[in-house]
């Protein structure tokens, strides 16, 4: 029996530390530069710079709909409906996961895995057919998962992310607003 047992200790220790690598694994790629050839220049999208973060933008997601933001957040970040796109000059309101199991983080890239990380005074850059719009970080506040009145259109000119915090939970609500800078051609 003692002969068994050595073997079969070896392969759980190897087993174990293989598992933990694997959940290790989307931690330390995210923070590898996202390649931004592989992103449609002509799409629409965003660039998150500080935390090298680049991902597509599916317009509008009802943010009602769990079906429907799910498909949209499959393929990349989304954009509430009834909110505009860059140089429409009013609230522009995307949504993202911050974390799931480790496969979707590989196959998604999890676009705002470290959203927490922007401070204010970062930009954020739209774009939009090949036209860039720049945003600066003027706000970052964590509120309660029930509060929705951010989706509401003020009337501003203003750029608000939205992802679940903290990380792995759906408790709460962790929103950066941006100002836009200028644009660029």
């Amino acid at each position: 029996m003692k002969n068994v047992s050595k073997p079969l200790g070896n392969f759980l220790i190897a087993f174990s530390v293989i598992g933990f690598l694997i959940l290790l694994l989307p931690l330390i790629i995210v923070r590898f530069p996202t390649p931004h050839s592989s992103i449609d220049r002509q799409g629409y999208f965003i660039s998150i710079p500080k935390i090298q973060a680049v991902s597509p933008i599916v317009v509008g997601v009802d943010p009602w709909n769990r079906a429907e933001y799910e498909r949209a957040l499959s393929k990349g970040i989304a954009q509430a409906e009834g909110t505009y796109l860059p140089g429409e000059n009013k609230l522009i309101f995307l949504f993202a996961h911050s974390s799931g199991m480790p496969w979707e983080i590989l196959g998604k890239n999890v676009p705002f895995l470290r959203l927490d990380e922007v401070q204010t005074g970062d930009e954020l850059l739209l774009t939009n057919g090949g036209k860039e719009y720049i945003y600066i970080v003027s706000e970052k506040k964590v509120v309660e998962a029930n509060e929705t009145k951010y989706l509401q259109a003020t009337g501003e000119n203003e750029l608000i992310l939205q992802t679940c915090w903290p990380l792995g939970t759906d408790w709460k609500r962790l929103l950066v607003f941006a100002k836009p800078l200028h644009e660029s051609f």
